[in-house]
């Protein structure tokens, strides 16, 4: 379940805001991190395929893998049977595996939205705490 969702203004240069969305669907539940790797790279032309840059790393106590990719990201809702091609794409999503059920993290946007947000975004995930 979408548990919050943040617009991120977009940077000089880009045409559209980007998003940072949280989702915590309860204990045991929304999947592992591989299979929302594989999701998140779905939503990229090509991306079932793409090998994403990941980082694992232990923040106060909790296991947190994240991952970047870049290229067309296809917007729409997940079920939708057309999506909107966006060229010049940036994904950054962390998964907090939690005691309480994992936590995700996913900020999308125009390349240059993304990369300006970044820092927030890391300075975010380091402050989980259990």
């Amino acid at each position: 379940m979408r548990a919050a969702t943040y617009v991120v203004p977009a940077a000089a240069g880009d045409k559209e805001d980007g998003e940072c969305a949280v989702f915590y669907f309860g204990p045991g539940q929304g999947g592992g991190v591989d299979e929302n790797v594989r999701r998140w790279m779905a939503q990229f032309e090509g991306g079932q395929s793409a090998t994403p840059k990941t980082k694992a790393q232990t923040v106060q106590g909790l296991k947190v893998t994240t991952v970047e990719h870049a290229g067309t990201f296809l917007s729409g809702a997940p079920m939708a049977p057309v999506k909107t091609p966006k060229p010049g794409y940036r994904l950054i999503g962390s998964i907090v595996e939690a005691p309480g059920g994992s936590v995700f993290f996913k900020l999308t946007g125009p390349a240059k939205t993304v990369e300006a947000a970044q820092a927030s975004f890391d300075k975010m995930i380091g402050s989980v705490k259990k």
